[in-house]
């Protein structure tokens, strides 16, 4: 059985947490992208746009999570496993920080 997890398995969901990966990293660039042409053509308003930033950069992060949590299945080791929950528990606090940042911008509009 673990020789079948090994050969099949673990292959296969370290390609999802790739494509994960690549879709947060999609959403980001791109929204940033994005956002900084709207700002360089209106350059009216920079709360909003910090605003439609931080969602964008919330909603890649939260791929990007995704990623981390697949990787879990596949750990072998006690370094990998405190690795693994070292980069989940940042990417984590990063998403938090930036929902209360959107959240008491919000309050201020």
């Amino acid at each position: 059985m673990e020789h079948l997890f090994v050969i099949y398995i673990a292959p296969f969901i370290l390609t999802l947490a790739h494509i994960l990966d690549l879709f947060g990293a999609f959403v980001i660039v791109i929204s940033s992208f994005m956002v900084f042409i709207h700002f360089l053509k209106t350059s009216k308003d920079g709360r909003k746009v910090r605003l439609t930033l931080a969602a964008s950069l919330a909603f890649g992060l939260e791929f990007k999570l995704g990623g981390e949590i697949l990787r879990t299945v596949i750990v072998r080791s006690m370094d990998e496993i405190i690795i693994l929950g070292s980069i989940i528990i940042l990417r984590g606090l990063l998403n938090l920080i930036i929902h209360w940042e959107i959240k008491h911008d919000c309050e201020g509009l």
